[in-house]
């Protein structure tokens, strides 16, 4: 499957963005156990971050992102970038 990152930047003030972290991480799980092989974390400076996971095509990919509740609830800004592995 190829890889896809979604490059993020909050938008929000911490405190509303925090509150929908738990729904957020719960859902990086559940792509995790339905083999996306999902990873999200922030960036050391705070501000932004990234999610990494595998879809069969940028339109799942696509529709992968805009379940996100950071997505659905106006938490960040984004782009979406198809990852092409050169070396494992």
């Amino acid at each position: 499957m190829p890889w896809f990152v979604k490059i993020e930047k909050g938008i929000v003030e911490k405190p509303e963005f925090d509150q929908h972290i738990p729904a957020h991480k719960a859902y990086v799980k559940e792509l995790i156990a339905n083999g996306h092989q999902a990873r999200s974390g922030y960036w050391a400076q705070r501000g932004g971050g990234m999610m990494i996971f595998q879809a069969e095509s940028l339109e799942e990919a696509k529709a992968i992102v805009a379940k996100d509740p950071l997505i659905q609830n106006g938490c960040v800004q984004y782009k979406l970038y198809q990852w092409q592995v050169v070396v494992e």
